[in-house]
């Protein structure tokens, strides 16, 4: 049995279990069907279906469980829900870009820089055992460089870039740093304590992308969109405190708890005229200020 018959199959597997779970009976039909549709013996025992769930489990940290009540197979993402959404979304993709026919006749690719995530592997290791790190990084508006040590928190994902937050030893305040500014990391055996009273899911709860806040508490901020926009904010929260007001032909109305920071703030003004903000009067405010100002360039 080839390689690729092996790791396809695996592949079948999962795809299989992702729409509904099944039992080994349905699994084997599938399996079946596909080894006719593909031209590969795919038809497997027991054992062998066994090693591929460990090989699933292995190569793409996907774990699959067996349901005695049921007696049917099920992808089990009660323990990670939001990483194993990303690890599936990943193999789809994965699947979708590793076909043998040129590409570019079918998918055109979003033309983007490198994101920094070859130091993703390392940055984790760093975050998991707590070792001081340090790098050269390069902010975006000065594009001067400077050294830094760090003692890494954790890896946040904001708008496909990845950050490490971290405490800078320089002047001891959390910050963030994007990882595609950053360049010759250097992860140390030093370890350092981790606070005891830092919560990292705590930290940006209330907060709308990498922009921390000093404010102590969050502000309801309630937003009117055009029924049209409420549909993708329906589908796409805009925040996971976002509460349903109005829905209806006219107006999709929602409440969030939240601080107002500068990436909130852009958040709203790339929506446009699709949103109103109704509430705080201050945030308000800030809106008009800012679209003042691009009126007086024109």
């Amino acid at each position: 049995m080839s390689k690729r018959e092996s790791i396809t199959r695996c592949n079948l597997i999962i795809k299989k279990l992702r729409k509904q779970s099944a039992n080994f009976k349905e699994i084997l039909e599938y399996l079946s069907s596909e080894s006719e549709l593909q031209s590969y013996n795919f038809n497997i025992s027991k054992r062998t279906f066994q090693r591929d769930l460990d090989d699933i489990r292995s190569i793409y940290n996907i774990d699959i469980r067996f349901d005695t009540s049921n007696k049917v197979y099920f992808i089990d993402n009660e323990q990670q829900p939001e990483v194993n959404e990303r690890l599936l979304e990943a193999f789809d993709i994965f699947n979708a870009l590793n076909i043998s026919d040129r590409l570019s006749n079918y998918i055109q690719l979003e033309q983007r820089k490198p994101m920094g995530t070859e130091n993703l592997f390392g940055l984790l290791h760093a975050v998991r055992n707590r070792f001081l790190i340090s790098f050269t990084y390069q902010k975006y508006w000065d594009g001067v460089y400077s050294e830094r040590k760090v003692e890494p928190y954790f890896l946040k994902e904001f708008k496909n870039r990845w950050y490490i937050i971290a405490n800078d030893l320089k002047d001891n305040h959390i910050k963030s740093f994007a990882l595609d500014r950053l360049t010759q990391l250097d992860i140390s055996q030093k370890k350092f304590t981790h606070p005891s009273n830092l919560n990292i899911n705590e930290l940006y709860s209330n907060c709308f992308g990498i922009t921390g806040s000093s404010e102590k508490e969050p502000v309801d901020v309630i937003l009117s969109f055009n029924p049209i926009q409420g549909k993708y904010m329906k589908s796409l929260k805009l925040h996971h405190s976002q509460e349903e007001l109005v829905d209806n032909e006219v107006e999709y109305r929602i409440k969030l708890k939240i601080f107002i920071t500068y990436d909130f703030i852009m958040e709203l003004l790339s929506l446009g005229d699709t949103v109103k903000v109704l509430k705080p009067k201050s945030l308000v405010s800030e809106i008009k200020s800012v679209y003042q100002k691009a009126l007086n360039q024109y």
